[in-house]
């Protein structure tokens, strides 16, 4: 494993960001916009994707949420794993007593990528960047 990230999920993540920005400092970096990607067909302008660089080993994502938030659920753990062969390990292991969100599958952004919620109810992103 290369390292674990917070995913903070939220309402008004444009907002959210410049608040954060002010309190911890640092600098936005790869930004995505659900702008022209078919899946988010009505979720213009919403933010599917950002990362606040704290330092260089501070790090936290964010992204919209396109549904209701419910306390506890809207901060996921991001899992950066090391290869195929981990993240399929990992994902088979929590699955087995937890509840798959999301199936492992190839991305748009060159990553294999899934989620699922554990049985304790933490909520695990893994990304494997191919």
């Amino acid at each position: 494993m290369k390292k674990i990230i917070p995913h903070i999920y939220l309402h008004n993540c444009k907002e959210a960001l410049q608040y954060y920005q002010q309190v911890f400092g640092g600098e936005l970096k790869n930004v995505e916009t659900s702008d022209g990607k078919e899946m988010f067909k009505g979720h213009e302008g919403k933010y599917i994707h950002a990362e606040l660089h704290i330092n260089e080993s501070c790090v936290l994502y964010f992204a919209d949420v396109f549904s209701s938030v419910t306390k506890g659920n809207n901060i996921w753990l991001t899992l950066d794993l090391e290869s195929e062969d981990e993240i399929n390990s990992i994902f088979t292991t929590l699955a087995k007593d937890g509840q798959v969100k999301m199936e492992l599958q190839d991305t748009f952004w060159n990553s294999k990528y899934g989620v699922v919620i554990d049985k304790f109810g933490v909520v695990w992103e893994l990304n494997y960047a191919k």
